[in-house]
């Protein structure tokens, strides 16, 4: 499987953009779906299915771990890869993120070509 939409989901503009020039430089054919935090995320889920989410924990309205915990009782089809994209080194919020069993990945910011390698291993495996 190919990674052809991505959903990213971060509050901080600077973040979007770099995310955006880094998938569009991996494969510029990638549908990028963009929300600010997890309600808006939640709300472009109703009607789109992306192959990933990249996903922030720190941001206003939602956070990142609330959207996983909407997402996980909301959705019962969910993206074949999310990844927590973060500047959290935290390892208690790794652990906490990876217990939901569709988050494939907890990735250190900025996004790389490497990430999005990894991410689209994922969807081969």
């Amino acid at each position: 499987m190919k990674l052809n939409t991505i959903l990213v989901v971060d509050d901080d503009e600077n973040d979007q953009f770099i995310c955006e020039y880094t998938i569009r430089k991996f494969d510029p054919a990638i549908t990028i779906l963009k929300a600010q935090d997890g309600t808006e995320a939640l709300a472009i889920l109703e009607t789109e299915t992306p192959d990933a989410i990249i996903l922030d924990i720190n941001m206003p309205i939602m956070n990142g771990f609330e959207f996983l915990e909407h997402y996980a009782r909301a959705f019962s089809n969910h993206a074949p890869v999310v990844a927590m994209l973060t500047s959290s080194q935290l390892g208690t919020d790794r652990e906490r993120a990876l217990r939901y069993p569709f988050v494939k990945s907890y990735l250190e910011k900025p996004l790389t070509i490497e990430h999005l390698r990894q991410m689209q291993e994922l969807l081969e495996a």
